[in-house]
C-alpha cells in the first residue's frame, strides 16, 4: 500500500508543477526534460486529433491529417465524448466579428 501513496503524492507533485509553468518556454524546456521528442510529438498528436474532432472531422479526415493510428484515435475520441480535458480546453471559443 505504501508504494501506491507514493505513486500518488508523485503524480500530484507533477501536476501541481505542471500547473505552477507561467509560458510556454517554460513548458518547453520542462517537458524536453521529462520526455522524449516522440513522446512530445505524440502528446501533440493526441491534441491536434482531439481539435479535429471537436471541429466535427470525420475519423479519417483526422488520419490523414495526423497520422495518427486508428487505436490511439478511438482512445481520444472517447476521451473527447467522456472525458473532462480535450473538450474543457479544447472547445472552440464563439467567433467574435
Amino acid at each position: 500500500m505504501e508504494q501506491k501513496k507514493v505513486n500518488e503524492e508523485m503524480i500530484e507533485e507533477l501536476f501541481t508543477l505542471i500547473a505552477g509553468l507561467s509560458s510556454p518556454e517554460d513548458c518547453r524546456d520542462l517537458f524536453n526534460d521529462l520526455c522524449t521528442n516522440k513522446e512530445i510529438e505524440q502528446m501533440a498528436q493526441r491534441i491536434k486529433a482531439a481539435r479535429l474532432l471537436l471541429e466535427g472531422n470525420t475519423y479519417l479526415q483526422v488520419i490523414e491529417e495526423t497520422e495518427i493510428s486508428s487505436a490511439t484515435l478511438s482512445r481520444v475520441s472517447r476521451c473527447v465524448q467522456y472525458g473532462k480535458g480535450y473538450a474543457k480546453f479544447l472547445n472552440p471559443s464563439p467567433k467574435q466579428d
